[in-house]
């Protein structure tokens, strides 16, 4: 990202019978999409939002792969977002840290909830390592 604000937003879009109808996940201030590429979204479609709670990382990797670590890195942030906002909505986040992950929005219509989450990055950023000095 080539900015310094790292906040991103989730949206999540649910049926009536809470079946994952959409799924949305970018950077806040300018609406990039974050990932995409990895099949994450279509893989979802469909299923029912606690059976989506409930998928482990690496039950996702298995399925969809990724063979380059970019691929996987965005992989994850789509299941850690999508997983958390579910969290929040189902009542499970006590072990969500609440000042990085904070629900925005509940939207109920005839279709379904709209859950809209914002993602604040960590105390913490990892030391970012040129690519340069990773393949030595």
């Amino acid at each position: 990202m080539p900015c310094k604000d790292t906040t991103s937003q989730v949206v999540v879009k649910l049926d009536t019978d809470e079946r994952l109808r959409d799924f949305y996940f970018s950077k806040l201030t300018c609406s990039k999409p974050i990932g995409g590429g990895t099949g994450f979204r279509e893989y979802c479609l469909g299923r029912p939002a606690s059976e989506l709670s409930a998928l482990e990382f690496a039950e996702v990797l298995e399925s969809l792969g990724g063979d380059h670590d970019e691929t996987q890195f965005f992989l994850y942030m789509e299941w850690d977002a999508m997983r958390t906002a579910l969290d929040q909505y189902f009542g499970n986040a006590s072990n969500l840290d609440a000042e990085r992950y904070q629900i925005a929005s509940l939207v109920y219509d005839e279709e379904g909830v709209e859950i809209q989450q914002i993602i604040h990055p960590p105390r913490e950023m990892p030391k970012i390592i040129p690519c340069s000095k990773r393949t030595s």
